[in-house]
């Protein structure tokens, strides 16, 4: 690394340390365990993974698990990027250094699991489900969330794109399943 490069890259270590104390400030003045937003946030990680701790089929849990994992990831780098480019925020966080972790890590992929879950044991067209629960997602609570001040779209965002969004990771998560599931078959 040259002397030039050196200095750019330390000053965006020392901003990047910078934002993280900033946020870490602004969570303990406005979004702490004092607040209901807080308290909302944890019922949002912990009321769907109850759910689905009693509703998931055992049989399938694995293939239904990896899609999971699948939408989770695509769901935490797309929100990583809408963040980092100010498209949109949560102003209230239940860790201040993952700011969406209750949507990404346990709503969105547990709701988009259980219909995954339930188009494989009706033989159910999974497209047609995921886009009615994009649909309820992008359309209603996204909506939903922006009133209770908990998400803020900046931007060009709309809650027409947020649909697409999500209509697009629920079908990449299952894109990515099928994908690995065919190489399984072709191992056995």
């Amino acid at each position: 690394m040259n002397e030039q490069q050196r200095s750019m890259f330390d000053r965006l270590v020392s901003i990047q340390e910078k934002y993280t104390k900033e946020a870490q400030t602004y969570w303990s003045m406005y979004s702490n365990l004092d607040t209901w937003q807080f308290w909302v946030a944890v019922l949002m990680l912990v009321v769907p993974l109850v759910v689905l701790y009693f509703t998931i089929d055992r049989k399938r849990i694995f293939i239904i698990g990896f899609f999971g994992f699948a939408v989770h990831m695509l769901f935490s780098y797309v929100d990583a990027i809408g963040i980092r480019f100010g498209l949109w925020a949560y102003p209230y966080q239940l860790l201040p250094f993952l700011p969406s972790f209750s949507l990404d890590g346990s709503i969105i992929p547990i709701a988009i699991m259980l219909v995954y879950q339930w188009t494989l044991k009706h033989g159910k067209n999974f497209y047609l489900y995921a886009t009615i629960l994009a649909v309820i997602f992008g359309f209603g609570f996204k909506p939903l969330l922006t009133s209770l001040g908990l998400f803020e779209p900046y931007k060009w965002v709309n809650y027409f794109y947020i649909f697409l969004i999500y209509w697009f990771l629920y079908v990449g998560g299952y894109l990515v399943t099928k994908l690995f599931t065919k190489w399984q078959e072709g191992y056995e």
